[in-house]
């Protein structure tokens, strides 16, 4: 028994079909070096945006600490105005402020209630490569000798 296979030529719809597939295939290869070059620009974008951005986040969490010190401040003075010295305690002025969420609270200590007081505030956990840096604030207000906050993360007072 004899199999007799039927020969079907190309016919010219089925030859477009088959350039079509090949130029598909082409540009299969080219999506793909396409997206590579896309991820490669978005990590270099990544690079410079995460860090500036980590130090931005840095920066207002800073601020939560000068903003409590400003608090703090103020009412010492007129806590000193009243008394003719500076509250020994936190309890004994006349606001009540919630201790910073990511900020150990020393203080208010002194040598002389009369004439002085300081505080300090310590980053508590992960600050973004920063380190455990401390702000301190006294009568004259903040005290950028004392304190260890780096520079591009002080607010503009």
């Amino acid at each position: 028994m004899e199999v007799r296979r039927k020969i079907v030529s190309a016919s010219p719809t089925t030859a477009r079909t088959m350039k079509q597939i090949a130029i598909n295939k082409d540009k299969a290869g080219l999506l793909l070096v396409e997206l590579t070059i896309v991820v490669v620009i978005l990590g270099i974008l990544a690079t410079f945006a995460v860090p500036r951005f980590m130090s931005s986040v840095e920066k207002t969490k800073a601020s939560e600490a000068f903003s409590y010190l400003a608090q703090i401040e103020s009412a010492q003075a007129r806590h000193n105005a009243e008394k003719g010295r500076y509250a020994w305690s936190l309890r004994d002025l006349d606001i009540t402020v919630k201790n910073p969420e990511f900020f150990y609270v020393s203080g208010p200590y002194s040598s002389n209630w009369e004439t002085k007081w300081e505080m300090k505030l310590t980053r508590n956990g992960a600050s973004s490569g920063f380190g455990r840096y401390t702000v301190v604030f006294d009568q004259d207000g903040f005290n950028g000798q004392k304190s260890s906050i780096p520079a591009d993360l002080k607010p503009a007072l």
